[in-house]
């Protein structure tokens, strides 16, 4: 693991603040799209091209700066990724600009009430007819689907192949005829999620990304972008606080005295540096052209449970007021201290407790995620499979969708 970090007179570091400089206090979220400050990872002329050291760089010189990029969500993190990985030109022309200028909203159509961890043996359909595919079915979980412009969609197009093959990626207009949203909302209060209905819904034959049937293999470059993006440092998927931020405010209340406290305390801080510290070791397996290894892994699993830990410690300081849902740790502020979470009824401290068992079951449950590290990086024998050697539609005699 390589510790060196750039210091103040990188020459990277001086060109963002003379670039800050020349564009006032409050440059606009076109403006650091244009500059590559959005995505500086992706290619040009949508990125810089920038190595892990130099995307870092940038973020802290954006902090230091107070300058806030609005772009973001599964947008940013995970269409904008696939579209650059199997979208054609056109298709990138189209969307990726106004991802990341915020213009254009994204949601994810992947999980079905009949189909959550196992996702390939998803059953809703994209018949093609002509120029055109007709969609009908059923997606649950859509975050911000009532906010979103377009959707990521995994369809099945083909039901005489294993359930892997069969599947198409598209890009789904949220407004389109046929789409139905039923509102899903949580114990936060928040209207956060939905389930969508689609019946007999077209999508033109240009909103498909990649090749027909080929969409699994897409599918997989946005569950991968998906579960790094759910493993950053705040606790509620990235967003939010971090163990720092929880331990901030025990320090800005003059510690905690209770034995059992200190020592959940204690734990938190060395949890979040095992999960900084494996960041950096897939950091610099990066710079040095290897793909990360089982650390990735590892670090979804953990972050899942830290995340918890770290909501479940600040109720906890709350004491007997933590019934209330005005009521931060040990008498603090009930919001979070860096500020709004980027999803509604996160971004207290009450909400996100309420919010927190979610994190193991969002962007595969725990137990997948234990089932992968014990399978494809320990090497212990896989589960059987009864469904192998089978088409989907051999495993789903039942499906009235057939």
């Amino acid at each position: 693991m390589d510790f060196d970090w750039p210091d103040s007179s990188d020459t990277r570091r001086l060109e963002i603040r003379e670039w800050l400089g020349s564009h006032g206090d409050r440059p606009t979220q076109e403006q650091l799209a244009r500059a590559g400050y959005v995505a500086p990872h992706w290619p040009k002329p949508y990125g810089l091209g920038a190595d892990p050291i130099h995307q870092l760089i940038i973020d802290e010189e954006l902090a230091v700066a107070g300058v806030r990029r609005a772009a973001g969500g599964i947008g940013l993190g995970w269409a904008g990724p696939t579209i650059l990985y199997g979208g054609t030109v056109e298709q990138q022309e189209r969307y990726l600009w106004p991802i990341l200028t915020g213009e254009e909203i994204w949601c994810q159509l992947f999980s079905e009430p009949d189909s959550g961890s196992d996702l390939a043996n998803l059953g809703t359909r994209a018949i093609r007819d002509g120029d055109r595919y007709i969609v009908n079915g059923s997606k649950i979980w859509s975050s911000g689907a009532h906010k979103s412009k377009f959707g990521i969609l995994i369809a099945r197009t083909d039901v005489d192949v294993a359930k892997h093959r069969g599947v198409s990626y598209f890009i789904c207009p949220m407004d389109a005829p046929g789409l139905e949203l039923q509102p899903i909302v949580d114990m936060t209060t928040a209207y956060s999620f939905n389930q969508t209905y689609f019946t007999e819904m077209e999508l033109p034959l240009e909103n498909r990304i990649g090749e027909e049937n080929d969409g699994w293999r897409l599918a997989k470059v946005t569950l991968g972008n998906e579960r790094v993006s759910l493993s950053g440092e705040g606790a509620l998927w990235g967003s939010g606080p971090s163990a720092n931020d929880l331990i901030g405010v025990i320090k800005n209340a003059g510690g905690i005295e209770d034995k059992i406290q200190r020592d959940k305390t204690s734990r938190l801080y060395i949890e979040g540096e095992i999960l900084r510290l494996i960041r950096l070791r897939t950091l610099s397996a990066r710079l040095k052209g290897r793909q990360p290894g089982p650390e990735a892994s590892v670090r979804k699993a953990l972050a899942d449970d830290h995340g918890k830990n770290i909501m479940g410690l600040a109720k906890d300081l709350a004491g007997t007021h933590g019934v209330l849902t005005n009521a931060g740790p040990l008498g603090q502020s009930p919001e979070f201290p860096v500020g709004q979470s980027a999803v509604e009824g996160w971004n207290n401290w009450h909400g996100g407790f309420l919010f927190s068992p979610a994190l193991t079951i969002g962007g595969g449950t725990s137990e997948v995620q234990r089932n992968i590290i014990a399978e494809r990086v320990l090497g212990l024998p896989h589960d059987i499979d009864v469904e192998s050697g089978k088409s989907w539609r051999e495993n789903r005699k039942d499906d009235r969708r057939l």
